[in-house]
């Protein structure tokens, strides 16, 4: 359980330091991708313990879904247009508000329990989430290739990993979520 804390919060100021700081971001990725790990591991491993398997399908889901978006970027089958941008970062700072004051109102003890249960409006609620985590690759698909083309500085192609590692620890925890709510159906 420490590691696991000292993974998220030690991960946190990694990622504020790479966010404000991009030219750091040949130091401070590797380190928030170490961190990360530790964090991920630890709750993996307590999740694994509740629910057996999960961890393992998680990975396998996470990467799978990396593949397909990658794929469908590539041939152009989704395009990341202003549009397409402006609503996944949309619908992305809604999550994230949601999760804030969700987080505020777990402090008075306040919960969502038809969001954060295993029931129908719950398991809707993570696909939901699964869905704009996926296609926030195809925004980072986009930074990296568009930096790339246009000849950005070197440490961004470390910056370019670091947005796709977040977006992947992002995917990966709302997938464990996700089945973990299923298994609790079962």
């Amino acid at each position: 359980m420490p590691w696991m804390i000292g993974g998220i919060f030690g991960g946190l100021i990694a990622a504020l330091a790479t966010i404000f700081k991009p030219n750091w971001a040949p130091i401070t990725a590797p380190i928030y991708a170490l961190l990360e790990g530790l964090f991920l591991g630890g709750i993996s491993a307590e999740l694994n313990k509740s629910y057996p398997g999960v961890a393992f399908h998680a990975i396998g889901l996470t990467f799978g879904v990396l593949a397909v978006m990658l794929l469908a970027y590539k041939t152009g089958t989704i395009r990341a247009t202003q549009n397409f941008k402006l609503g996944v970062i949309a619908a992305t700072g809604g999550i994230a508000l949601f999760y804030l004051v969700e987080m505020v109102l777990g402090f008075f003890h306040i919960a969502v329990p038809a969001i954060n249960g295993s029931g129908i409006i719950g398991i809707g609620f993570s696909l939901f989430v699964v869905v704009i985590a996926a296609l926030n690759l195809v925004l980072d698909f986009d930074m990296i290739e568009t930096g790339a083309r246009n000849g950005a500085p070197r440490y961004m192609e470390w910056y370019g990993a670091f947005g796709l590692m977040v977006t992947l620890v992002w995917l990966y925890l709302e997938m464990l979520r996700l089945l973990s709510k299923l298994q609790r159906r079962n």
